[in-house]
């Protein structure tokens, strides 16, 4: 079986990986996703991740199969990214209270010894109960909404904040392991996830 590249520094998808016994080895991707004041459509995520993992496919000259992932919270076509201080984490959680939203995880990995790529976006979506001004900036103290898109972290959440999800809740973490077993047996026949 190839190497496995992790392109990405967020601690929740190595997690993931890790509960799924995949052997792999994290290199973060440097690409810049400037996706601010852009709408969203798939075709802009799909590149993203597909940038992402081609920027350290490039760097390395060992036979591998390097996954670049984006997940964007998407409220009608705009894209809610990490918000850039507490102020801008509170405006974001306020837009997606009492509302259903999509949460949208693009998953890319290149095969380093032709560089094709295989690229498959899931989508599940989450419904917020109405939230008081209390609970959010409650959790905003916490520090943890800041560095997460949309402001939240799915797997942080009680049902005081959650009402439904629907579709795959580690997608909404960052990885969803169906759409990446998906990849990596299409990329290499020898691959086996569980």
């Amino acid at each position: 079986m190839k190497k496995i590249i992790l392109a990405s520094k967020s601690p929740r998808r190595s997690e993931i990986m890790n509960t799924l016994g995949i052997s792999f080895e994290v290199i973060p991707s440097c690409y810049d996703e400037n996706l601010a004041g852009k709408k969203f459509s798939y075709d802009l995520i799909n590149t993203v991740s597909k940038n992402k993992a081609l920027e350290v496919a490039a760097k390395i000259n060992f036979d591998a199969l390097v996954i670049g992932a984006d997940t964007v919270v998407v409220l009608g076509d705009e894209i809610f990214l990490k918000p850039k201080d507490e102020n801008a984490a509170f405006e974001e959680l306020k837009k997606l209270s009492g509302k259903t939203h999509l949460v949208i995880t693009s998953i890319s990995v290149v095969n380093t010894s032709d560089m094709t790529v295989e690229t498959q976006a899931t989508t599940s979506k989450v419904t917020f109960q109405r939230l008081t001004d209390e609970q959010i900036w409650s959790y905003i103290k916490t520090k943890k909404p800041l560095d997460k898109a949309g402001a939240y972290g799915i797997q942080e959440l009680d049902e005081s904040f959650v009402k439904s999800i629907e579709g795959s809740k580690n997608n909404v973490i960052g990885l969803s392991p169906t759409s990446l077993r998906n990849i990596l047996l299409k990329l290499d026949k020898s691959f086996s996830l569980y």
